[in-house]
């Protein structure tokens, strides 16, 4: 009898947690928008992101790291779960986070390496992408510059990129040794990041701050 009730009780407790693994889902999402410590500051925001890891997509040379990742973007690999966030809702605070007029790099941070593109991992993604850049186009009343790429590879940056705003490490600045993380909004307001997204997008803007 006792053997039947432990069996019961253990039942019990093992269900509830099998369910809930069972409903947790986690779909990738992958953008380049610029300085991928920004990207991530913004994503790690987000209701339904779950894991955000800055790297390097599109490009085609082994190996890439930050002195060498020729051909690449800068990049954000974000996990999340579809039943609380939609890669459609993902790809419109994108687009709203970023200077969708710019091809040549993002704010202060030009060249190839900086500029935004959507890497969709499938035709799904790719059809829920075309459509929220068309959506965008509409709300803005311009054309959107930002290309739509076929996602090849990711590589993952160095450590020290990881939840670089979050950082509480000192580092030498012109200004001298300050927090990492407060050097980190320092240079985003000196880029005009947020400052440029909220005269292009207004109220429907994406920022550091939202």
């Amino acid at each position: 009898m006792r053997k039947l009730f432990l069996s019961v009780l253990l039942a019990l407790i093992i269900a509830p947690t099998a369910t809930l693994q069972a409903q947790a889902r986690s779909e990738t999402a992958v953008f380049a928008g610029g300085c991928f410590w920004c990207v991530e500051s913004n994503f790690d925001k987000v209701k339904g992101v779950t894991e955000t890891i800055s790297g390097y997509a599109g490009g085609t040379l082994k190996n890439p790291t930050y002195e060498n990742h020729e051909g690449y973007q800068e990049a954000e690999k974000i996990t999340y779960d579809p039943d609380v966030v939609s890669y459609a809702d993902l790809v419109a605070y994108f687009l709203r986070s970023t200077d969708v007029l710019d091809d040549g790099g993002q704010f202060c941070d030009r060249g190839n390496s900086y500029i935004s593109v959507i890497f969709p991992m499938d035709d799904q993604q790719k059809q829920a992408a075309e459509k929220a850049v068309a959506d965008a186009e509409k709300a803005l009343g311009k054309k959107i510059v930002t290309p739509i790429r076929p996602f090849t590879t990711f590589t993952a940056a160095e450590d020290y990129h990881q939840n670089y705003y979050l950082g509480q490490n000192r580092v030498l600045t012109r200004f001298g040794w300050i927090k990492q993380a407060d050097a980190y909004e320092d240079y985003r307001k000196a880029c005009g990041r947020d400052a440029r997204i909220n005269q292009l997008w207004g109220k429907a803007a994406y920022t550091f701050g939202h």
